[in-house]
Formats: C-alpha cells, structure tokens, sequence
C-alpha cells in the first residue's frame, strides 16, 4: 500500500486542475490519496470536502513550508510507501507500477523518481527534475536533461534506469520507514534543496536512489514561486550551502567552500547586471543567514559524518559545472 500525499498551500485552483488525474489513475485497493493542507486561506480545504470527498484530508495549523509540511503528513502515515507529489503534477495511467515494482524489488532502494515533463510543453523533460539528478563538485545540482536553466526536449535519450545522487521532491517516491528513520526534510529549509539534502544523506548511508524511465508525470513548475523571486534565490543559495556543510566529507569541505565565496558573489553579479538588484541582494543575505546557522548545524554535521557509510558517491561528478557550461559551451547532461 502507498500514500500519496499532495501538500497544498491556496492551491484550490492547482487540485481542482491536477487531482483527477491522480485520482483516475491511482487504484483505492493500493493507494491512498492525501491533501496535507498547509493553513491554507483560500477554499482549498472546503473544495476538497465538496468535490472530493474520498481524498483523505489532514490539516495543518499555519504554513510550515514543503520540508516540515511532509514531516507532519508522513508522521501520520503507516503505509510501506510514500509518495510526495506536487499539487501541480498530472500523472499518467499505470504511473505507480514501475517506481512500486522496483522499490519492492531491491532493499536497498530508499527512492524512486519517475520521468519528469513539462505540463505546459509536453515534449520537453520539466525543470524540477527531468530524468533524475546529479551534482558537480562544488553543490551544483543539475539533472538528465536539464542543466542550469537549459532544459531539453525528451526524444528519448535518457530512456534508461540509472543510479542518482537525488530525486525530485515534486514526484519522490519513498520508503517509509527510511524516511522516518533517516529524518525526513530538513525543516528549517523550509523550501527548496531539501530533497537533495535529503537523497544526499540516504546515498551517503547506504541507500539507493534510483531513476525509471518506465512512470512519466507532467509537472507544471514553478506554479507557488516566481523563477526570479528574490525568496526563491535567498532560500536556493542559502539551503545550498546548508546542505553543503550537513554532508561534504571534513577532506573536502574547506576547498568547496573557498571556491563557493568567489563562485556565489559571481552569481550576485551577474543577477545585478543582469536587472535582478534584489536577487543579487538576496545571494548576500543567504550567505549571512548560512553563517547564523552554521553552529546550530555543527552537531547535525558530526552526527551525519557518523552515520556516513559512503564518502565517495559517483552520483556528484569530479569537475565544474560552470566551467562545462560557461567555457566550454556544454549545455546538455550528455556533453557535460
């Protein structure tokens, strides 16, 4: 049995677009469908009583954000499965089989992504995840079929089940139990990176996490929060070097964050000469609050190095995103 839980924030429109989909192709005798309500102020709550009354509804008390909006859903779940889907994702018929098939196949799969496509242009892999995830040397996530704001037409090339750093919190596929074992989402991100931060911690403990090219949703993206939302890129870079410091090995972490100085005020200004003064702004706010909280983090550090049974993770590829992307014009995964 899986639990299929949507978290919502005012999203009645988004679920009254996507939720039939998840219904019609998501059978009662294996799945049981969630909306974990986040505080919403919309009628989001009572659209889901009238039109949806077989969807299960749990609602929170205020906005605890998409990291401990879960934590709070899945703690009052017991199914062996998980799966966290966005309010924006349309799934397909027989979506479930493939992820479900291989995590009862294999212990040592925690999470299973499926493919990822555009909602609004069908042809091309959706920003969010695409066909799974990487990182470069430095913390720079990138996916199969899309790297920085390049994304791809899926023509097939990708069609391939593959090994991952991490997942994509809007169709993430997880074990229970290793969910609440391992600690789930990182609260205090709030939003943004946390799935990575979490699949990190998984590999880095001996887990797999794995790609199917075999279940293919379509996720709209970006539907709660502006790509150029000065949040957005405060919670990006700051969550990003948070993550950073929770998993990287003590022999790598000085030499990453030396070059993530100059790598973050770079970005800074490019996003000011580019007419973004708040992002930019933003870039220098998430370093502060990163420097607030990094003692606050010393002992999740200590305890995730202890826990560690895997330093070296061949998903977090040995060279520079950037330089690939910027100096030697390799804008796809299969030439980066």
């Amino acid at each position: 049995m899986v639990s299929i839980i949507i978290l919502n924030w005012n999203g009645e429109a988004l679920m009254e677009e996507f939720l039939p989909s998840v219904i019609a192709h998501s059978p009662s005798d294996r799945a049981e469908i969630i909306v974990a309500d986040n505080g919403s102020t919309d009628r989001s709550v009572a659209m889901l009583r009238e039109k949806f009354p077989a969807v299960r509804v749990i609602c929170l008390d205020k906005n605890y954000g998409f990291a401990e909006g879960y934590n709070k859903a899945i703690a009052l779940t017991e199914t062996t499965y998980t799966v966290l889907l966005n309010s924006d994702v349309e799934v397909t018929p027989k979506w479930l089989d493939a992820p479900l098939a291989l995590l009862e196949s294999d212990p040592s799969i925690a999470a299973v992504q499926p493919k990822l496509r555009a909602q609004r242009d069908r042809k091309r892999f959706e920003y969010a995840g695409a066909a799974g995830g990487f990182m470069d040397i430095y913390g720079y996530p990138y996916c199969r079929g899309r790297i920085f704001s390049v994304v791809e037409e899926d023509n097939g090339q990708y069609d391939t089940q593959v090994d991952l750093l991490w997942a994509t919190g809007a169709c993430l596929f997880v074990r229970t139990d290793v969910y609440k074992k391992e600690g789930g989402l990182d609260a205090r991100f709030f939003a943004h990176q946390e799935e990575i931060d979490l699949c990190w911690r998984l590999r880095a403990r001996g887990y797999r996490v794995v790609f199917t090219p075999h279940s293919t949703v379509f996720h709209v993206g970006a539907a709660t929060l502006k790509v150029e939302s000065p949040r957005k890129t405060f919670l990006n870079f700051r969550n990003n070097l948070l993550m950073l410091y929770k998993n990287l090995p003590d022999n790598e972490l000085n030499r990453v964050f030396r070059m993530r100085y100059w790598f973050d005020r770079i970005a800074a200004l490019k996003f000011f000469l580019s007419g973004h003064p708040k992002n930019a702004t933003a870039v220098f706010r998430a370093r502060k609050d990163f420097k607030r909280l990094r003692k606050e983090y010393a002992g999740i550090r200590a305890e995730n190095m202890l826990k560690t049974t895997h330093e070296t993770i061949p998903e977090i590829r040995r060279k520079s995103l950037l330089y690939s992307y910027y100096i030697h014009r390799k804008q796809k995964f299969s030439e980066a």
